[in-house]
């Protein structure tokens, strides 16, 4: 007798599959839309087997189609492109903790994975982060098995030459986290330079909409002075919110007089901000609480 496939079967899987998308995607709007829109397949489907890869399969479908409509879109794109940031405010509570506390979703990590092209990124998250054969991978790429290694593997070489240094604990970003502020609130450039990786980077995405950095910023020097530049501008150094953004320590800002909102977050490496990502295109923030 045919299984018939529930709402309940479909829900025990919903964190899963958004955590799948998100990768795959980079967009919090995309993932939940590729979710919702394998729900309607998924209650017409019949004797299924295995109703976890059953879904990713189809998940990750939609969102392979979705990343090649994305790098058609970037082309025209003004500025940077960061990913839409995953914010929580209690691992405890939230019901995207397990999503968030994967290394794999680091805004560090996510920036890597945007330089792979949508074939490279599906075939690399899907074996490597989540363990699919490549049988299934090259099904869901509608290529061959060794056409879908070949993908993870030119994949693989372009993620572990860019990798992003290991998460530091949570603890030390929150102190060099407030020690940055501090330093900014009271106009101390030397105590921000020391506070900046020799290697910093910002880098911003307001998608032509709002100000923030349009090139990637290079050095704690230049970090530093963009960072003061604004507070000389704007005439007042922001009041911002601390959050978990995708599993970092990051801030949450909702618009001050000409600043626009944003979602920033950092990089801590060797006790140091070693990057800082300024996302405030305002089509990337519909699901923040601001």
């Amino acid at each position: 007798m045919p299984t018939v496939t529930t709402a309940d079967d479909f829900g025990l899987h919903r964190t899963h599959l958004i955590g799948v998308a998100y990768r795959l995607t980079g967009s919090v709007a995309d993932a939940e839309d590729a979710v919702q829109e394998a729900w309607p397949r998924f209650a017409k489907a019949q004797g299924i087997k295995d109703v976890r890869g059953w879904l990713t399969t189809v998940v990750s479908r939609i969102c392979l189609d979705r990343l090649r409509s994305a790098a058609v879109r970037r082309e025209t794109y003004v500025g940077s492109w960061l990913p839409e940031p995953l914010v929580t405010t209690s691992e405890d509570d939230d019901p995207l903790a397990s999503v968030v506390r994967s290394d794999g979703v680091r805004m560090a990590a996510l920036v890597v994975l945007d330089k792979l092209t949508p074939d490279q990124r599906v075939a690399f998250v899907l074996h490597d982060a989540f363990g699919m054969p490549f049988s299934e991978i090259a099904d869901v790429l509608g290529v061959s098995e060794a056409a879908a290694r070949q993908h993870a593997s030119r994949a693989r070489k372009t993620v572990t030459g860019s990798a992003p240094p290991p998460r530091a604990a949570l603890a030390e970003q929150q102190e060099v986290l407030e020690k940055f502020v501090q330093a900014m609130s009271s106009g101390d450039v030397e105590a921000v330079l020391g506070l900046l990786h020799p290697d910093a980077v910002m880098i911003g995405d307001g998608g032509g909409k709002v100000r923030t950095a349009v090139q990637t910023v290079t050095g704690a020097d230049k970090v530093a002075r963009f960072f003061f530049g604004l507070l000389r501008k704007y005439g007042f150094f922001p009041a911002m919110t601390p959050a978990l953004v995708n599993g970092d320590l990051g801030m949450v800002m909702a618009a001050q007089g000409e600043m626009a909102a944003r979602v920033t977050t950092f990089t801590v490496h060797e006790g140091k901000i070693l990057a800082v990502y300024d996302i405030a295109n305002p089509d990337k923030l519909g699901h923040v609480e601001l």
